[in-house]
């Protein structure tokens, strides 16, 4: 019992880890100058895995973990970009997880990763929009939601690809 929270612990560090690590990584494509503001969302690779591996309370944590501990390096804790992604992060996870714990069966990994991606952007657009106060801001969200569709293709068959080469019965066993 003891070993398993232990392994569960270091898998989520993890995975928390490889968050911010695709997240940096993800600053590095210049995806932004075509479209401003749109990413692919690499890091989201590491909070699907976790809520897929270990559940609901495990994935919002590599969520939160990640998105401070990466503003935190990027200089960026509070900012509005900080903003952006906290709102859009727990928007787009915790649509992720509805449709993944109650829906799960009618949906791939891949159909969970679209959900995300679309809710991610539709989070970000809401907060912008109260920030700025210009509801204009919508006008926009067709366009992120164009790119949201294949990126989420992308990261769930990533995530796809993963998981079927972890242990089986590794799904909320990791003993």
């Amino acid at each position: 019992m003891k070993r398993s929270r232990i392994k569960m612990i270091v898998i989520i560090g993890l995975l928390i880890s490889i968050g911010m690590v695709l997240h940096v990584v993800e600053s590095l494509i210049p995806i932004s100058h075509f479209v401003p503001g749109a990413k692919i969302g690499l890091a989201n690779i590491a909070s699907l895995l976790g809520l897929i591996i270990f559940g609901f309370q495990a994935g919002l944590v590599i969520l939160i973990f990640r998105i401070l501990l990466g503003s935190l390096l990027g200089g960026t804790f509070l900012s509005f970009s900080f903003l952006m992604s906290v709102s859009g992060g727990m928007l787009g996870f915790l649509l992720m997880a509805l449709a993944y714990l109650v829906a799960g069966k009618y949906f791939s990994f891949i159909g969970i990763s679209i959900i995300g991606a679309v809710f991610h952007n539709l989070g970000q657009i809401i907060t912008a929009t109260l920030i700025i106060g210009n509801p204009g801001l919508f006008y926009y969200l067709p366009y992120l939601t164009l790119l949201a569709i294949p990126a989420g293709v992308m990261i769930g068959l990533i995530v796809d690809f993963t998981y079927s080469y972890l242990p089986p019965g590794m799904a909320g066993d990791i003993s």
